[in-house]
Order: C-alpha cells, then sequence, then structure tokens
C-alpha cells in the first residue's frame, strides 16, 4: 500500500517528530563515522560487496564507526566489516515494500518510515559518504550531500564514488553536461573523489579528519581565549 504524504492528518506530525528524537537521542555520541552506501541487490560473492566489507574494515581499524541503510547488499557489507572489528556498527533502517531487511550485523539499529528523516541522520553524522554502486536510493543520497555543499548548507566533507568502471560515465556526463552548460561551476566538481583503492578511501578519511580536529581545537582555543 502506497502512503499519502500529501495527506493532512496531524497525527503524522508527531510519527515525525518521534523519528527525528530517537535519531538525535540514540546517535547523540557518534563521532568521526563514514556511511557507506550501495546497492541492497549486490550478492556476498560480488567483487563490490568484498570492497565495502574491506573498506569498512579498515575505516573501523582506523577508529570510525561505520553507517549504512541497514539493509541486504553493500548495506550489509559496510555493517560486518565494522560489526567484525568490533566497531560501531549504525543501521539507519527504512520501511519499504521490497529490498528491505535489517542485516545481522547492526549494534546500533534505527528504523525509520520516513526518508527526509533518514536522511538528516546521515548528514548530521557522518564526516564523509563512500558511494559503491547502486540505484536510485545511493544516487539520491550522494546527490543531496553534493547540493548541500554547494549550497553551503553543510561543511565540505569527502564524497567518494567507488568503482571507477561504473561511475566514470556519471562523472562525465556532469562534466560534459551540467559544466558545459555552465549550470554549475568547475570547483563544485572537486568535491568529489573518484578511487578503485580502498587505502586511498582511508587516506582521503583521515586527512579530512585532522583538518576536522585542527578546526575543533582552534575554535576551543579561540573560546577559551573569550572566556579569559
Amino acid at each position: 500500500m502506497i502512503e499519502d504524504l500529501k495527506g493532512d492528518e496531524s497525527w503524522r506530525m508527531f510519527r515525525i517528530i518521534s523519528e527525528f528524537t530517537e535519531g538525535f537521542d540514540k546517535l547523540a555520541d557518534t563521532q568521526f563515522a563514514v556511511s557507506i552506501f550501495g546497492s541492497a541487490r549486490v550478492k556476498p560473492d560480488t567483487p563490490y560487496y568484498q570492497a565495502a566489507q574491506t573498506i569498512a574494515e579498515v575505516l573501523a581499524s582506523n577508529g570510525y564507526s561505520i553507517i549504512s541503510g541497514g539493509g541486504p547488499g553493500v548495506m550489509e557489507a559496510a555493517n560486518k566489516g565494522a560489526w567484525l572489528k568490533k566497531a560501531p556498527s549504525i543501521g539507519l533502517n527504512i520501511q519499504l515494500p521490497t529490498e528491505q531487511r535489517p542485516n545481522n550485523y547492526q549494534n546500533i539499529a534505527l528504523e525509520f518510515r520516513y526518508f527526509f528523516a533518514r536522511k538528516v541522520m546521515f548528514v548530521k553524522y557522518s564526516i564523509g559518504y563512500v558511494c559503491l554502486p547502486g540505484g536510485f536510493g545511493t544516487l539520491d543520497e550522494f546527490f543531496e550531500a553534493l547540493t548541500l555543499m554547494q549550497t553551503h548548507k553543510i561543511h565540505p566533507m569527502p564524497l567518494i564514488l567507488f568503482g571507477s568502471e561504473y561511475w566514470s560515465g556519471l562523472l562525465d556526463w556532469l562534466k560534459k553536461t551540467l559544466l558545459g552548460n555552465n549550470l554549475i561551476e568547475a570547483q563544485e566538481l572537486n568535491y568529489i573523489s573518484l578511487t578503485d583503492d580502498p587505502l586511498e578511501v582511508i587516506d582521503i578519511m583521515n586527512r579530512h579528519r585532522e583538518w576536522k580536529l585542527k578546526k575543533i581545537m582552534e575554535a576551543t582555543a579561540s573560546s577559551a581565549k573569550d572566556q579569559a
């Protein structure tokens, strides 16, 4: 059954508020988390599933929490990699008529009915995104973050596309069509990184984490100076 989000039932507001409240409460202590996105249809014996698990394991070993959409495929691989390394393995599950079933590798699990509430949690608690091959959902999360950075609604964070064979066509189209028609600025494409190397993912995230820690220290020192 398709739920009509344009209905005027006031009780929907309470459900929406409860999803935000639970998310903020459960994830309040999350630090340096990386969200890993990709298709629910990717099978465990495929290279992209194995790549997602490897990326998550190495990130977890370097002190990162892992956030996924909580379902099967790439999401399961990401949670499994974190779970194997005993790192926070967060699943932001969504109620869907097909495909979405919670994987068994989440030690922090939330369930959402509304995509927009779920997407706020991804943005708020991630310091970077890694997008493996996926469909509309993966593209939605990727372009959401890209738009928020373009419009300066959030601070810049790494947006890594993993799998050059899969993503190169999209990047070529962005350069040829959007940039070619002056619909975006050239420097806005610098938000995006493309790689086939899990270790490059770690290098990008580590550099960004160092930058964030430096900004935090500078802000703390400035606050202490103002209070002196």
